[in-house]
């Protein structure tokens, strides 16, 4: 293990070791996380996922960061996406019982609160295959666009808050790599298992649980984005 790699990981455990060790740090931020929970989504966001962004790009090139890598920016862009996926939860969840409902299934409300069943099992595999078939596309394929347009701004803040040549953008993709990839590799083997167990847990455990799909999200974005150089806009 290199320097950097060791530094990187006690950095990780100071940062989340309070959280294990002190059930006021827990529970204080359980509490915010409740009573500010869009807040707390971008800030979760923007901290793990871009950490896994971070690691992604150690396992690419060999850094942790490098010049026009932009980590602020993505920090901002993840945060900005972390609400909207506490959004496409809170939909998701609310709206799926009620087409199961309709669809002849029982019961569901109850269902939920019991232990482990097939029941159980098959709604929270039904929030997660919508979640991941119907919003996850889109949120996969805005990140992809401002990834790209981050680095084709040379990683600064500055550069972030310009005008984003979109059509440009989406015409140069590597949508090859993109379905492949991250559409028909990670979603059905990966994100509709783990988001399974996200709404099988009880919703303490889905905050810690979300935290380290956080940072697995960032992990194989960052792969995916960075196996290639970004086409110029």
């Amino acid at each position: 293990m290199k320097k950097q790699d060791l530094y990187f990981l006690i950095g990780l455990i100071a940062f989340f070791s309070p959280f294990f060790i002190s059930t006021d740090v827990y529970a204080g931020y359980i509490s915010f996380n409740q009573q500010h929970g869009f807040i707390m989504s971008f800030i979760k966001f923007a901290i793990l996922a871009t950490t896994g962004e971070v690691i992604g790009l150690r396992i690419i090139s060999g850094v942790y960061n490098k010049p026009g890598f932009g980590i602020l920016p993505r920090a901002i862009v993840w945060g900005i996406l972390g609400i909207t996926i506490k959004i496409a939860f809170i939909i998701f969840a609310s709206g799926v019982p009620p087409v199961l409902a309709y669809s002849g299934m029982e019961n569901i409300a109850e269902i939920m609160k019991a232990g482990l069943t097939p029941h159980k099992l098959l709604v929270a595999f039904s929030i997660s295959v919508a979640i991941n078939l119907i919003y996850a596309p889109i949120m996969m394929s805005l990140h992809k666009i401002t990834d790209i347009h981050i680095i084709n701004n040379g990683g600064t803040i500055k550069g972030l808050f310009t005008a984003i040549s979109v059509a440009d953008i989406m015409a140069n993709m590597d949508w090859r790599k993109q379905w492949s990839f991250v559409f028909k590799k990670t979603i059905p083997f990966f994100w509709i298992p783990a988001h399974t167990i996200t709404f099988l847990l009880p919703a303490d455990m889905q905050v810690l649980f979300a935290a380290i799909l956080g940072i697995a999200l960032g992990i194989i974005l960052a792969i995916a984005s960075l196996q290639s150089a970004p086409a110029k806009a």
